[in-house]
């Protein structure tokens, strides 16, 4: 949507230059000013970026055969794209006759190929020979800041003001936002002490509030910016000042600044941009829709636009709204793979699970490959549909070969409690392909507790921890699984204090540390590290264990409410039903 500075196209400016040129003429009035190119960053979409204008009628005089030759040949060789040969040419005219308008031409050409030093050159001779011409001090300021040459930009852009024509402090602050320190502060200072003398300037506010936000002095930007009236604030203070209430978590008075901007500049498609994505940002989506949906009016086909509608349109639960222009976005563009794997969500949340399928099945190896995959694995268990998940799988696997590891690890995931057995095939299928791998060997280790065989898990937990004796996981999930059968506790105990040590913040480390605490009969010991554990992640195992010590120590009360707690959370809570009934049916 925001389109970066760029120079005028080819054609444009070396026709311009040739009905200039070809009349004989050399220019007396004023040339039409430069189009500056601000530094690439963040912030340049702050900026306005104006279209170059076709040259303002101007008077003419006289120029020598040489000099038309020379600069017929450089229209002629921009046509041809040698501009190397125009640029030469025009360099060297703007050298020789010392005419403003050539100079100034030879500068646009020189900004147009990249020849920074050759622009700056041409910059500072168009001001020795035009020294009280707004638009050459101007360019020159511009080049200046450019080069670095922050200081000398400032000085130029000073006499601009002096005349109370309009000035580029705005540019003249994102170049120096990407100075060095020292050179930004020095800037800033002279811009804080202009605005002093020039109070009501909204380039020197934006300016100055630019180079306070790089220096983090957020506040005082933001006093700056809400200082200035309505109808004085641009586009690019509007947004500045969106954005620093946006980072101090302020989005309300951000979305209401744009709206307030947008009733100033309604025609302005960045602040719209802004506001619907604060508006979504801030979780209202209604809002933002309508912002959207203008933008897209103003721009039918653009496929970012088409897919943003399509996704707020899935996030506020209207999926068939949803597939519209998500279909559209995928047409649109022949490899959008975000609007396919969203499509496919669509569908499936509409009730098309067979062509959510298919749409998920047309994505490519990329960012939503492995994505669409769990989701076609996901919807062909969920139907029992075990072959065709095998088939697809492995012709995924032979296709893509540099993702089969994950592949596997999709469809084993997926067969975990659908078919555990078939799980177990899966995971032995892929060992043979990927021997020793630590994900497969663990996942092995879980499907052996499940299917009943403790001896399976303990040896494929060990295989891994004799690998990688860091693996706080095989560490944890070996010991633990000794603590939960109440079997050789000390070592138990010595396998989790070591995970413990590699991964101190982990809650389900912390768990099994208390838990094996408990199985040590360290009470005490054991309620702190669950109730720590229970603080850092609320999940019912912990909610069970918990309870349980707090039984044990004769605060029933207490553990009933843990458990009420755990079961009322909407979440499944299989485990602390077991451990309730089982002490409650004990006492």
């Amino acid at each position: 949507m925001n389109a970066p500075m760029k120079p005028a196209p080819r054609t444009t400016l070396l026709t311009a230059a040739l009905s200039l040129w070809l009349a004989g003429c050399a220019a007396t009035g004023q040339p039409p000013a430069p189009v500056p190119t601000a530094p690439e960053t963040e912030e340049t979409a702050l900026l306005h970026t104006p279209e170059p204008e076709p040259p303002a009628p101007i008077t003419y005089g006289q120029f020598s055969k040489e000099t038309l030759f020379a600069l017929l040949t450089a229209e002629i060789a921009g046509q041809r794209n040698r501009f190397d040969i125009a640029l030469s040419n025009y360099v060297e005219q703007a050298y020789a006759t010392r005419d403003a308008g050539i100079i100034e031409r030879a500068m646009q050409v020189s900004e147009f190929l990249g020849a920074q030093q050759t622009a700056l050159d041409l910059s500072l001779l168009w001001i020795d020979v035009a020294p009280d011409n707004p638009d050459a001090l101007r360019a020159g300021a511009l080049q200046l800041a450019r080069a670095g040459s922050h200081e000398r930009a400032m000085e130029l852009m000073q006499r601009v003001l002096a005349m109370q024509a309009e000035t580029n402090f705005d540019f003249l602050a994102l170049a120096a936002a990407q100075s060095d320190p020292e050179a930004r502060q020095g800037i800033l200072r002279t811009l804080e002490n202009l605005l002093e003398r020039n109070p009501g300037n909204a380039q020197l506010v934006f300016a100055t509030a630019l180079l306070l936000q790089q220096e983090n002095r957020e506040e005082e930007a933001l006093r700056l910016l809400e200082a200035l009236p309505d109808a004085e604030s641009s586009e690019a203070s509007v947004m500045l000042q969106a954005r620093l209430l946006a980072g101090q978590g302020d989005l309300d008075r951000s979305i209401e600044a744009l709206q307030e901007g947008l009733r100033q500049h309604p025609d302005d498609p960045r602040l719209r941009v802004l506001l619907a994505r604060m508006l979504v940002t801030n979780g209202d989506l209604e809002a933002a829709t309508p912002h959207f949906r203008i933008l897209l009016e103003q721009n039918p086909n653009d496929v970012e636009l088409i897919t943003t509608l399509g996704l707020l349109n899935l996030e506020s639960g209207n999926p068939r709204g949803a597939i519209g222009y998500l279909r559209q976005a995928a047409q649109l563009s022949g490899d959008n793979s975000l609007a396919v794997y969203h499509l496919g969500l669509a569908l499936a949340e509409d009730g098309q699970a067979e062509a959510a399928v298919q749409a998920w099945k047309g994505i490519g190896e990329g960012n939503e490959f492995l994505t669409s995959r769990l989701q076609i694995a996901r919807v062909l268990v969920e139907q029992k549909r075990f072959d065709e998940l095998a088939e697809t799988l492995a012709e995924d696997r032979r296709n893509y070969p540099a993702v089969a590891l994950p592949l596997y690890l999709i469809e084993i995931e997926t067969l975990l409690d659908a078919d555990p057995q078939r799980a177990m095939e899966r995971t032995n299928e892929a060992l043979q392909e990927f021997e020793q791998d630590s994900s497969l060997l663990y996942t092995r280790a879980m499907l052996a507790e499940r299917l009943g065989d403790p001896a399976g898990l303990e040896r494929d937990l060990r295989a891994i921890i004799d690998r990688e004796p860091d693996n706080a996981m095989a560490l944890n999930a070996l010991g633990y699984t000794l603590a939960d059968r109440n079997e050789r506790l000390d070592e138990a105990l010595e396998l989790i204090e070591r995970a413990h040590a590699l991964e101190p913040d982990d809650p389900a480390i912390i768990d099994s540390l208390g838990w094996v605490h408990f199985r040590l009969g360290n009470l005490d010991l054991a309620e702190e590290l669950l109730r720590q554990a229970y603080a850092a992640f609320p999940d019912q195992e912990v909610a069970a264990h918990l309870g349980e010590v707090l039984w044990e120590l004769g605060r029933r009360d207490e553990a009933r409410a843990i458990w009420n707690e755990a079961q009322e959370s909407g979440a499944e809570a299989p485990t602390v039903r077991a451990t309730r009934e089982r002490l409650e049916a004990r006492q």
